[in-house]
């Protein structure tokens, strides 16, 4: 027996339709966690069901984006405490590039991928947030459940680490 998700209120719908139309951002924002495509889907299956268990805890339809983003990154820290192992570069994350564009791609991003990595999983959600998924800081902090000036500091010491590890400037 498992639990019913079928849409039966207008706020259900309107939450199949987001979680729908923007499943592509959410399973990319896990698989940054995660690095496994099928736990990837897994988290976000996760969080999909938490936020229709838990949909009454939206006060504010306009608020689903950051609401459910909290939800997905508290589940993606979960898999990672519960899945603690060391990091390796995916094989499917070079999965159909032509040789020649592996190895450019490869090792253009490698530096900055395994240092972003390397990062404590608050400056890393900060970073993929703002940098990987486009999120203005204000819904990053929402997101994280910390203050504005909180998420400013954070990306301002995992820039300044990421600085550090790379050897090179990066700016917000």
């Amino acid at each position: 027996m498992g639990i019913d998700l079928t849409p039966s209120s207008q706020a259900e719908e309107e939450l199949e339709i987001f979680l729908r139309e923007h499943q592509n951002e959410f399973y990319r924002l896990a698989y940054s966690y995660v690095k496994n495509a099928d736990e990837a889907l897994d988290v976000v299956q996760e969080a999909a069901i938490k936020a229709f268990v838990h949909r009454s805890s939206l006060r504010n339809p306009q608020n689903m984006k950051a609401w459910f983003y909290r939800i997905l990154v508290n589940e993606s820290l979960t898999w990672l405490r519960r899945n603690r192992r060391m990091y390796t570069v995916p094989s499917d994350y070079l999965e159909g590039m032509q040789s020649e564009e592996r190895t450019e791609r490869f090792d253009e991003n490698l530096d900055l991928y395994k240092a972003v990595l390397q990062l404590d999983p608050k400056l890393r959600t900060v970073v993929l947030l703002r940098f990987f998924e486009g999120m203005k800081l204000e819904d990053i902090a929402v997101v994280t459940n910390a203050r504005l000036s909180t998420v400013k500091t954070r990306l301002y010491r995992a820039l300044k680490e990421l600085k550090t590890m790379l050897g090179e400037e990066i700016s917000a």
